[in-house]
């Protein structure tokens, strides 16, 4: 956002708060003139119609109709929805996990991309799980789990570009940290639909993931399912994609998505 106060940290901050109370503004009325909102704020209107200017051009405000009133725009309702997904992921996730562990008899997990990390919100175990290992809250590394590499996968470049420039931790002898072959698997993620690991992490355990979206396409989850390598084989994985594509488009469905 644009500073009409200079550069100085306590202008900054002014301004923001002066951002926030013109949302909160127009979220209490409805809608505004600029003499109106430089009444509440106690501002010259010459600086509120630039701070009201910002907005519309975030697309956090709108204008109603040409010289008219302002209103919230469609911006607001997008990050909303963003929080929606956030906050809805744990509660519909755990249904998902449970169901979808019943079905495969493995341990399933939902994942969300913390910066550089991928943070499990959901699990839930089948009944051929030998494991008791809770990865609830766990940080894994994105570029060694299946659930870290459909996130990145999706991701802006910019966001690849960032982690692939960095230090690659190698944690078996099957970790990939060379970034050419990792961004060749993310194109591949893409097209096929889901991604692997296969023994990339811990010695002795697979997984595959696909993708969840949120109500405005993006990917906002990993849907993973994860068991011993001797059990959990390519050919076992080839068998359960379908079903984990399905647990997942269903679950996006849920958080407002429609393909």
């Amino acid at each position: 956002m644009g500073n009409a106060n200079g550069d100085k940290p306590g202008a900054l901050v002014q301004s923001v708060d002066r951002a926030v109370s013109v949302l909160e503004m127009l979220a209490r009325d409805g809608e505004s003139g600029i003499t109106e909102i430089a009444a509440e704020l106690g501002v010259h209107k010459s600086t509120a119609s630039r701070l009201v200017s910002v907005l519309v051009a975030r697309g956090l405000v709108e204008q109603l109709g040409e010289r008219g009133k302002y209103a919230i725009g469609l911006g607001v309702v997008r990050l909303a929805g963003a929080a929606t997904d956030r906050l809805d992921l744990p509660r519909l996730g755990g249904r998902f996990c449970e169901s979808l562990a019943a079905e495969l008899g493995e341990t399933v997990n939902i994942a969300v991309r913390d910066e550089d990390v991928a943070i499990n919100i959901s699990q839930a175990r089948g009944t051929a799980s030998v494991t008791a290992h809770n990865w609830v809250g766990q940080r894994t590394p994105l570029h060694a789990t299946s659930s870290g590499k459909v996130l990145l996968a999706h991701a802006e470049e910019a966001d690849q570009d960032e982690l692939l420039s960095g230090e690659l931790v190698s944690y078996t002898n099957r970790t990939v940290t060379d970034p050419e072959a990792l961004r060749k698997d993310f194109a591949l993620i893409v097209r096929d639909g889901y991604a692997t690991s296969y023994e990339e992490l811990e010695l002795g355990l697979n997984a595959a993931a696909v993708a969840v979206h949120g109500h405005d396409g993006a990917v906002v989850a990993a849907l993973s399912a994860s068991g011993p390598s001797y059990r959990f084989s390519r050919k076992r994985m080839r068998e359960v994609i379908g079903a984990m594509t399905t647990a997942a488009k269903e679950l996006s469905g849920q958080l407002g998505y429609r393909d």
